[in-house]
């Protein structure tokens, strides 16, 4: 397999990852909405009845589990990537992912700024991608 290939192949892996984690990060923040107020004497029993709280509510816990997919398949995909590549793809990707889902989900709209931001990370990481194929 050539480099080029290559390289565009761990692109793709690492979209899915960006897509995994900012797919889920709207969805967990919903997810976990009332664990601020879970109130107990100590920091032991505070904890457990957080984990508790946060381990039997479906709306948290399958996402956290696809955004814990994600984490696996970036360390798979580590093994082969280039770092200069996977960390600006995932990172502002995820950023992008996070907005849509969020925007999905009716969170308040983007500002001009913000889409023009989102359509500036995107460039950038093509030209990542395209500089190092």
């Amino acid at each position: 397999m050539s480099s080029a290939s290559s390289n565009i192949e761990n692109a793709a892996w690492l979209l899915v990852v960006a897509a995994l984690w900012g797919g889920t990060n709207p969805f967990i923040k919903r997810g976990s909405r009332g664990v601020e107020d879970i109130k107990e004497d100590g920091a032991v029993a505070q904890f457990l009845r957080e984990f508790a709280f946060l381990f039997f509510n479906m709306r948290y816990l399958i996402p956290f589990l696809i955004n814990q997919m994600g984490s696996v398949v970036y360390y798979i995909t580590l093994s082969s990537a280039d770092l200069s590549l996977a960390v600006p793809i995932t990172n502002s990707l995820t950023f992008i992912f996070t907005s849509l889902a969020g925007r999905v989900l009716g969170e308040k709209p983007e500002s001009w700024e913000t889409l023009c931001g989102l359509f500036l990370v995107v460039c950038g990481v093509v030209l990542c991608v395209y500089s190092k194929s």
